[in-house]
C-alpha cells in the first residue's frame, strides 16, 4: 500500500509553507527534513505527503491526470481544507460539493500546479 507520495517543487521554501499550512490544518506536521525534501504526516506509521526539488536537477513539472487525494473524516473538514487551500494561493479545480451519492470532495492545485483533491465518504441521501 501507499507509504508516502512525492510531488516535485521548484522552490522548496514557497511548498514548504504552503504544506506547513495546508497540512497542519489536517494535524500533519514536518517528520523528515532534508536539504532538497520535506515530508509530513500525522504520524510516522501512517501514509505522508512529501516535496523534493528534483534529483535529476531539471525543472519540476506537473503530471497530466495524476492526482493526490487527501481523506478527511467530514464534509466540514473538506470545505475547510479546499477553502485554505485556495487562501494559500492554491488554484481552484472544481469547489467542494457532493459527488454522486456518497463521495464529498474539493479539488485543488498548489503553487507548483500538482493538483490534489480533499475528499470524504458519505451516507447516501
Amino acid at each position: 500500500m501507499i507509504g508516502y507520495v512525492t510531488l516535485g517543487t521548484n522552490d522548496l521554501e514557497k511548498a514548504a509553507a504552503f504544506y506547513d499550512a495546508l497540512l497542519g490544518e489536517l494535524g500533519a506536521a514536518r517528520f523528515m527534513e532534508m536539504d532538497t525534501f520535506i515530508a509530513w504526516a500525522i504520524s510516522p506509521q501512517q501514509p505522508a505527503l512529501s516535496v523534493s526539488l528534483p534529483y535529476d536537477k531539471n525543472p519540476a513539472t506537473v503530471g497530466n491526470g495524476t492526482m493526490i487525494a487527501l481523506g478527511v473524516d467530514s464534509t466540514d473538514k473538506v470545505d475547510a481544507i479546499y477553502k485554505k487551500a485556495l487562501e494559500l494561493g492554491g488554484t481552484d479545480e472544481g469547489p467542494a460539493g457532493p459527488r454522486g451519492d456518497t463521495f464529498y470532495a474539493g479539488y485543488f492545485r498548489d503553487l507548483d500546479g500538482n493538483k490534489l483533491n480533499v475528499f470524504c465518504m458519505t451516507q447516501p441521501a
